[in-house]
């Protein structure tokens, strides 16, 4: 029996985020079919709506969509919604009741729910990420501490698979969870010869390397904001909380807790990431040698430095420097 995967299309979605898994499983299709012509293909797609009829893409692409009915999907893959801002995310979720409605009834009905990028916070919004380990795009870290507690974030994860529901970090995070499915459906040699065939690297599993603290959006209150201010100008010297919670003009308890409630993190913890953030940009802009980096992001010690750039960014400095400098450089 072919893997039934229903992808839900709606008004202010991504297009590609519809498009590239309704290619990469048609594609999955005739592999199976050049392998074993014959042979029942291994998946059967369709594109849905919450209403039917037609949605239309941020990009202005639209869909001729199939009322979406739980009964007639195995798997219900959520493409991912355009925004700018987490305030207008938020805004537009609300208004996709419809679509909170049918996930609900999906996850009722016992049925996978895949959810990419920004998709995860439908999920959120409809409770169905409450106890489970999720993620999301990288950036949008800030949002779950504040918003979505009881959800257990590992948002340094591309895929994140919890029972029956997935979430992927952003946009081409989408390729792994599709391989995912075509390796459900059709085997792993399938799903192997799918991503030889989109040149899909299935050996990245980690959003880590390219998080950037400066791109993370985080609603931040005065004090925080103050706090690293003074941090980043003084990343250089030795810090301490005391000194933090003087120049922030209030007492080291509420300083702790206000910065927690903001960074998910002390200031001392906060002040190691963006240690290893003025490192990532000193690599990819500057020949400087990696002691030399060390020496302006505050640190005496190179060797626990390496281990603590490794450990936040799962790559090497030098390994860091090859993949993400800048042309030119």
């Amino acid at each position: 029996m072919s893997l039934r995967v229903a992808i839900l299309a709606y008004d202010g979605c991504i297009s590609s985020s519809v498009v590239q898994p309704l290619d990469g499983l048609r594609i999955a299709n005739t592999l199976a079919h050049l392998q074993q012509p014959g042979a029942l293909a291994p998946l059967e797609v369709q594109l849905v709506g919450a209403r039917g009829g037609t949605a239309r893409a941020s990009s202005g692409v639209r869909f001729d969509v199939a009322p979406a009915r739980p009964d007639d999907f195995d798997v219900l893959l959520v493409s991912a919604l355009d925004y700018r801002s987490t305030g207008e995310l938020l805004e537009k979720v609300d208004g996709l009741r419809a679509e909170r409605q049918l996930l609900r009834r999906a996850a009722d009905a016992g049925k996978r729910l895949v959810a990419n990028c920004s998709a995860s916070v439908l999920l959120a919004e409809a409770g169905l990420l409450d106890g489970r380990r999720a993620t999301t795009s990288w950036w949008l870290a800030g949002l779950y501490r504040q918003r979505y507690p009881r959800v257990d974030l590992a948002v340094d994860e591309l895929v994140v698979e919890d029972g029956p529901v997935t979430t992927t970090g952003a946009a081409t995070a989408g390729y792994e969870a599709t391989m995912r499915l075509i390796e459900l459906a059709g085997g792993e040699a399938l799903a192997q010869n799918t991503a030889r065939l989109l040149l899909v690297d299935r050996q990245r599993q980690s959003q880590a390397p390219y998080i950037s603290l400066a791109l993370a959006e985080t609603a931040r209150q005065p004090l925080s904001e103050r706090a690293e201010r003074w941090l980043q100008k003084n990343l250089h010297e030795s810090i301490s909380i005391a000194a933090l919670a003087a120049h922030c003009r209030v007492s080291e308890r509420t300083l702790l807790r206000r910065f927690h409630a903001d960074f998910g993190a002390t200031p001392l913890e906060y002040v190691q990431k963006l240690r290893v953030e003025r490192a990532k940009a000193l690599l990819e802009s500057t020949a400087l040698s990696f002691e030399e980096i060390v020496g302006r992001c505050g640190y005496q010690d190179v060797s626990s430095f390496r281990r603590l750039f490794k450990q936040v960014t799962q790559l090497t400095p030098n390994d860091y420097r090859d993949r993400f400098r800048l042309r030119g450089r």
